[in-house]
């Protein structure tokens, strides 16, 4: 083993050692997360390490008066880890903010369309990704995030950032060695594309048709979907299901059914 490696390895262990999360603590935040139920010890154990990295490694900054206490951090990282449980520890690498407000905020929009007369708009935003800068968050949507409901702020955010990880946020992140480029554009498209038709015959879609709005959006959707209410994307979408299953390296839905 080289020496850079070995120093790795020491650095993380005394990082851990002096910030890791209470353990009382993470048995709570993990309890009032449904999504978080049926992890095995391992599991429990790595989830915990590196959401007390992650803590160490980024920046929470208060917004609009927001009380950013130890407690939502511990919301947002074991979260925002659970995406990377099985990918590696630099999946969010590249920015080092995570700004919370305490609820909905507003974000000036400009636009320019094809006649180059610009536009402009205020949108009211429960989380936002900026490509190699801070993410930003509602503390009020964050709370109700994680509850098995298929909403959840927090994961949506995140998996934006994982998307930016080769770019700006198209739906299309950096797929694993042995994943199939090919197959995940066609089995994306296709539900993409079902969906909108779905959306804009107007039915009422048990998938938030918010994922509508652009390929970017609809892979965040979808994994609020896998991780919060896998069977539903299991019935919906099976091919996305599988798709998300072989990028996170992880079953949701075996997870549910064994913790039923």
């Amino acid at each position: 083993m080289s020496v850079y490696r070995l120093f790795g390895r020491w650095r993380r262990a005394r990082l851990l050692e002096r910030h890791a999360i209470p353990s009382a603590a993470f048995d709570t935040t993990v309890a009032a997360l449904p999504i978080l139920r049926g992890f095995d010890a391992p599991e429990r154990t790595r989830l915990r390490e590196a959401a007390s990295l992650f803590i160490h490694d980024k920046t929470f900054s208060a917004a609009g008066g927001a009380n950013v206490d130890d407690a939502t951090q511990y919301i947002i990282a074991l979260q925002a880890c659970l995406l990377t449980l099985n990918l590696g520890e630099d999946s969010y690498r590249g920015w080092s903010e995570i700004i919370l407000y305490p609820n909905e905020f507003l974000r000036d929009l400009v636009e320019i369309d094809e006649a180059g007369v610009v536009h402009r708009s205020r949108d009211i935003l429960a989380g936002e990704s900026w490509h190699g800068g801070p993410l930003v968050l509602s503390i009020a949507d964050v709370e109700t995030s994680g509850l098995a409901d298929g909403v959840n702020v927090v994961l949506h955010e995140f998996a934006h950032k994982l998307d930016m990880l080769n770019g700006s946020a198209n739906g299309f992140p950096p797929l694993h060695r042995g994943m199939d480029a090919a197959a995940w554009a066609r089995d994306f498209s296709a539900a993409f594309e079902d969906l909108c038709a779905r959306v804009d015959a107007g039915e009422d879609t048990a998938i938030d048709p918010y994922a509508t709005v652009s390929p970017a959006e609809f892979f965040a959707v979808l994994t609020e979907v896998f991780f919060e209410t896998p069977r539903l994307l299991d019935a919906e979408y099976p091919a996305i299901y599988r798709q998300l299953q072989q990028f996170y390296r992880q079953h949701p839905l075996a997870r549910l059914e064994a913790h039923a």
